[in-house]
């Protein structure tokens, strides 16, 4: 979802809410792309908790909201590129890493590996842009420990020059990197975002993410028992930041909804099978991906609006 965060408002719930009653206000003039104004790049695909809908239904909407709510849910194409492939890396910064002995850093590398080719990973692959197709194919480089203190995600140039200090990002432009921070979220309204920049004059995208053990609001409620509760949790929303980064990359975006919302913010939160299977063999509780082509059929699970368009991946 494209939305203009003003960082310094995410230090506390309430304000967050009177941040997102701007926004909403806002959209009734303004496209999409140009909602997320904020020094450095602006945040995308924002995972907000579960109990934290912006988009949720509001029986006071304006006539112009109401009219947005009337439209085909189907995202539209806006004239970007999007990921034809994508080289992933993930980076795990702070200093609670150095001695960590869980599941989380071994677990998120086979996630990743078996993302790869995925039935997962092919939910997003009938979005096209300029520069071709998206397709399932994605490249794992394995991890990055940092040990420095690591910070919130409330900047996202922080988060960037974490990025640009520790990779030369991949030529091809197709870089992923996902930083797994050991920050709690605490009061912020979201679980991860996504977004792009540049390194040394070189395009990528990036995405951050809270530590979610014990978190409540950003958690999956996996019960299977095959992997660790803070594990689950960064798991889920690593499906959902990866997804949209590849279908809708960056300003002036690609792929997303006439709210800005793009595929993973339209399947938040929902689920449409216990566990998915990736094509390595390891097992996740992941949210589905919309699909206008699924929406089109009548073929996919409802979203949590009633929208059937998303897939499992199954």
């Amino acid at each position: 979802m494209k939305m203009k965060l003003l960082p310094l408002l995410l230090c506390a719930t309430g304000m967050v809410f009177a941040q997102t009653a701007a926004v909403n206000q806002s959209e009734e003039t303004q496209a999409p792309e140009n909602l997320n104004v904020q020094s450095g790049p602006p945040m995308l695909g924002i995972h907000w908790t579960r109990d934290f809908q912006p988009n949720g239904r509001n029986d006071n909407a304006s006539p112009a909201a109401l009219a947005r709510a009337r439209r085909s849910p189907n995202m539209t194409y806006h004239g970007g590129k999007i990921m034809p492939t994508a080289v992933t890396q993930s980076i795990f910064w702070g200093t609670s890493w150095g001695s960590y002995s869980g599941d989380k850093i071994t677990g998120m590398d086979s996630w990743y590996i078996g993302f790869n080719l995925s039935n997962y990973a092919g939910t997003s692959d009938e979005y096209t842009g300029t520069n071709g197709k998206v397709t399932s194919i994605t490249n794992y480089l394995g991890h990055i420990v940092d040990t420095s203190a690591s910070s919130g995600g409330g900047n996202t140039q922080t988060i960037l020059n974490e990025v640009c200090k520790l990779v030369t990002p991949d030529s091809s432009g197709n870089g992923y990197y996902a930083v797994y921070s050991d920050t709690p979220r605490g009061n912020a309204g979201y679980c991860a975002w996504h977004s792009a920049g540049t390194c040394g004059g070189k395009p990528l995208q990036f995405a951050f993410f809270f530590k979610l053990d014990g978190d409540a609001g950003c958690d999956p409620g996996d019960t299977s028992g095959l992997h660790s509760q803070g594990l689950a949790a960064i798991s889920n929303v690593s499906g959902h930041e990866l997804s949209e980064a590849r279908s809708d990359p960056s300003s002036p975006g690609a792929w997303y909804d006439s709210s800005g919302a793009e595929n993973g913010d339209k399947c938040a939160w929902t689920f449409g099978a216990p566990l998915v299977a990736f094509s390595n063999g390891s097992q996740w509780k992941i949210q589905g991906e919309w699909s206008n082509a699924a929406y089109t059929a009548g073929t996919g699970y409802p979203n949590s609006s009633g929208q059937k368009g998303c897939l499992s991946g199954k």
